[in-house]
């Protein structure tokens, strides 16, 4: 891998300890460039759900190490003071379920999250509608949730985990409520502001639709990570 993106080493995850300790990860290995988009699939109880969590610094791995956009933020323990401020600032999350704010309209929904890391209000809207712009939404920013089509709404959640510029994005089941065009226009637009904004993206799926899109595919089974090559169709 170049400069940036995200790449992990040898990482572990143990749960409990002593006979009833169960090794969730285990010497787990990844490596994301900038503006690639990777598949993580595997069975129900891989593993999957841990890798993504210790990606996110949600739980904390047991060993092994980290490097996210050429910092080391874990090496058998947390270099990062701030946790919630690396979430907040230096990873997106895209989930299967917006999650918008029903109170918020689409603008305020992307231009909160850097409103909280002190971005001046105005500064943080614009983004947001810069974004909203190039996502083809621009027309629904004043729109609320409630107003806006499913496919809308996952496009402002995209917008939203783009909006802090952070290095990695983690989209966990992000097409599975969709149907095929939608969910394959989801995957489009992931391929196109990976490569717009230098991002490095994770997308966990099950999901047979998209697998086929995918360039590199990391399977995990019992915690063990293996990357293979994918077919990489349609989004040159």
């Amino acid at each position: 891998m170049g400069k940036g993106g995200i790449r992990i080493e040898r990482l572990s995850k143990r749960f409990g300890s002593g006979d009833t300790a169960v090794l969730a990860l285990k010497d787990a290995n990844m490596d994301v460039a900038p503006g690639e988009v990777v598949g993580l699939i595997g069975p129900s109880g891989s593993g999957k759900s841990t890798l993504l969590k210790c990606l996110g610094a949600i739980i904390d791995p047991t060993a092994g190490r980290m490097i996210l956009d050429d910092t080391v933020i874990y090496d058998d323990g947390w270099k990062v003071r701030d946790l919630r401020a690396l979430r907040r600032d230096r990873i997106g999350f895209v989930f299967q379920a917006p999650y918008l704010i029903p109170f918020l309209d689409a603008t305020d929904n992307v231009a909160l999250l850097p409103m909280l890391a002190g971005v001046p209000n105005d500064e943080a809207r614009q983004r947001a509608l810069d974004l909203l712009t190039a996502l083809d939404v621009a027309h629904r920013a004043r729109a609320m949730p409630a107003q806006l089509s499913g496919g809308e709404q996952q496009r402002i959640a995209i917008a939203r985990g783009l909006v802090n510029r952070p290095p990695v994005i983690l989209a966990d089941e992000p097409t599975a409520p969709l149907d095929s065009v939608r969910a394959m226009a989801v995957i489009r637009i992931l391929n196109d502001m990976a490569k717009r904004f230098e991002t490095a993206i994770i997308v966990v799926t099950h999901d047979e639709k998209i697998i086929p899109t995918f360039k590199r595919i990391y399977h995990i089974r019992d915690g063990v990570t293996q990357e293979e090559a994918g077919e990489g169709r349609g989004f040159d």
